[in-house]
């Protein structure tokens, strides 16, 4: 088996750091025949593990998977540079490093499901987007893994603001579809109470609520935004704040208004039923983040 460095790659981020190398005289070609024995030696391995390496085409796809996750780790190394990165490849444990690298960074976004993965900790389907020939033109594995290092941070900080904020030990996973409804319902809440964890009994205590004229305000609600994410560690944070859209703030001040109405029609003593009947046609005409289906217990 051959591990072919082809002039020119722009594929994965192993055969740029080689070709520019080899390109500046940097890397001579005893230095270039011990990266690929190490390779071949880790693609046997890899194939011995996961696959069967008595079988060509499978040690083929080992070695491609090997390429991906190394140059996934080098790239993250080196911070995208080749020139440090070549001095990973050239250091005694030469691939080894990148490769350990690659794999806990594939592990720590897979997600973790009731379905088992031939790769164990690492999510199959990630790994192959990952994979790669060393000389195709193209290697989209690093956006793949920003892509899900995104929605790994989303899932843990969503996990982070149920924990944090909540009274609840138990979440269903159908009760909220994104971290921008989990955060909505934070911030209102702890708006109107004054920084308790989130009950489901918002409808019942409105009752008893005041609603102060300076909460209607962008200002306001962006404040409380602010000083819920600040409890919260940094990454998730930003990570938080990076999900957030443009109508988030006004969407919670558009509920607020919604709820002093719903207040109103409910010191009536209107029927459950048209109290429904209201909140579903508000529901229908605005998203009212930060109003779920509050249970009354």
């Amino acid at each position: 088996m051959q591990l072919m460095v082809r002039d020119g790659s722009s594929g994965p981020f192993l055969s740029v750091v080689i070709n520019k190398a080899l390109a500046t005289e940097q890397l001579s070609t005893a230095q270039l025949q011990q990266i690929k024995s190490k390779a071949v030696l880790m693609s046997l391995k890899f194939a011995d593990k996961f696959y069967n390496k008595y079988k060509m085409h499978l040690l083929e796809q080992a070695a491609h998977d090997v390429i991906g996750v190394v140059s996934l780790g080098l790239q993250e190394l080196a911070d995208s540079d080749p020139q440090r990165a070549l001095h990973l490849l050239l250091a005694p444990e030469g691939l080894v490093k990148p490769f350990q690298k690659g794999w806990t960074m594939l592990s720590t976004v897979s997600r973790k499901s009731g379905a088992k993965s031939l790769y164990g900790e690492v999510d199959e389907q990630l790994l192959q987007l990952l994979s790669s020939p060393p000389d195709a033109e193209d290697w989209s594995g690093w956006q793949h893994y920003q892509q899900a290092l995104t929605e790994h941070r989303r899932s843990q900080s969503m996990q982070l603001l149920q924990q944090q904020f909540y009274v609840r030990s138990h979440f269903d996973e159908f009760e909220h579809f994104s971290l921008e409804e989990v955060l909505a319902e934070v911030v209102f809440y702890r708006a109107l109470t004054g920084g308790d964890k989130v009950r489901q009994d918002l409808k019942k205590r409105l009752h008893t609520i005041t609603l102060q004229p300076h909460w209607f305000s962008e200002t306001f609600f962006t404040m409380q935004t602010e000083a819920t994410l600040a409890e919260l560690p940094g990454a998730n944070a930003d990570a938080i704040r990076h999900d957030l859209g443009q109508h988030f703030v006004p969407a919670l001040v558009r509920t607020l208004k919604f709820a002093r109405d719903y207040q109103a029609l409910a010191k009536q003593d209107a029927s459950p039923e048209k109290l429904d009947a209201f909140e579903g046609k508000q529901g229908l005409t605005n998203p009212l983040l930060g109003w779920p289906q509050y249970l009354e217990l």
